[in-house]
């Protein structure tokens, strides 16, 4: 594909996944106009985006929200492709599942009508493995894209979010109201590791966090499909630039790892730099005993002994996608939580 002379759209610019997808974007010599909720943001997008890469005077920042209309049709104003990213990933439950759902689903709406009306070729729309495996706990089996998660079972906010904004994407363009013929391309991802840029330090590297300062007394037997976030970044740029992509769904995971495989890897690793950083795998019953009483565990708990894997052969046949090890990405990410002083 051609650079194209015109900007990339990239929505949630101070996002991880946004910020070394811009980085890339703009090593590749594209354009990028990233959207924030606020201009207070954009020294921060800028800081960030500039530890991967050195060539950010092709960067411009504007102001955009997803529940509300004003600024987008001037953000989406000569751009041939929008990658849209934002879209809320809190640490907890919110009080109500719609302090989610409504702004990734309308917010996405809105994204693709402006991005319609301004005759827009491609949307690459960041989706999740939320929206593909959340609801077949203990269903152990390889995952691929024709799997959608089961909104109907009790799934959680965030995965139901994914979940029906993706659902919200794939109506819109194959609906009346596509009448331009907008393409679109999704890219599902699992937990990203990988090299954090700033102390505002990210949903998924929490669980490396946690074991990294020692907080909890061992490991569940929980298995986490694993990603880097430099790899996800290369993936939606593949999305968006070859032909082929048009249409599908992209799996992007590199691997599976067990907790206690995550545990191991950084105790490997750091433990000689004084983390000490717990092994030991509690039993399964004793983890359902302390989620009675403990709302954390209680979330993940229905996710105990669930072995289970997830395709990526499509994205590796269609976007010539290699990830890094899940080993690399866990070590890159604990050690940039070292660097920024979040450990």
């Amino acid at each position: 594909m051609t650079i194209s002379s015109k900007p990339i759209l990239v929505t949630g610019a101070s996002g991880f996944i946004a910020t070394h997808t811009i980085a890339q974007l703009l090593e590749k010599g594209y354009k990028v106009r990233g959207t924030v909720r606020s201009m207070k943001k954009e020294a921060e997008v800028r800081e960030s985006v500039s530890k991967f890469v050195q060539k950010n005077v092709q960067l411009e920042i504007v102001s955009a929200e997803l529940n509300q209309d004003e600024g987008w049709k001037e953000a989406i104003q000569d751009v041939e492709y929008v990658i849209h990213l934002a879209s809320p990933f809190p640490l907890k439950e919110p009080n109500h599942e719609d302090e989610l759902i409504k702004p990734a689903v309308e917010g996405t709406l809105r994204v693709l009508k402006f991005a319609h009306d301004a005759n827009v070729k491609r949307v690459v729309q960041v989706s999740s493995n939320a929206a593909v495996s959340a609801g077949y706990a203990g269903d152990n089996r390889t995952f691929t894209e024709n799997d959608w998660s089961k909104v109907e079972n009790k799934i959680g906010a965030y995965s139901k979010s994914k979940t029906l904004a993706e659902r919200a994407a794939w109506d819109f363009i194959n609906g009346a109201e596509n009448k331009n013929k907008m393409e679109i391309v999704a890219i599902n991802p699992p937990l990203v590791f990988g090299p954090v840029p700033n102390k505002n330090y990210n949903t998924s590297s929490e669980v490396i966090r946690t074991y990294m300062l020692g907080q909890v007394p061992g490991t569940a037997r929980i298995k986490m499909a694993c990603v880097d976030v430099r790899d996800v970044a290369s993936a939606i740029i593949s999305a968006m630039e070859i032909k082929e992509a048009v249409g599908n769904r992209f799996l992007v995971s590199a691997g599976e790892l067990w907790t206690y495989e995550i545990a191991k890897i950084l105790h490997d690793e750091f433990s000689k730099r004084g983390y000490k950083i717990p092994t030991l795998q509690l039993p399964s019953f004793l983890v359902r005993l302390v989620a009675l009483f403990d709302l954390k565990v209680r979330a993940v708990v229905n996710s105990l002994d669930w072995d289970y894997k997830i395709s990526n052969e499509k994205a590796k046949q269609i976007l010539k996608w290699n990830p890094r090890s899940p080993k690399e990405s866990v070590l890159s990410m604990a050690e940039s939580l070292i660097q920024q002083g979040i450990l």
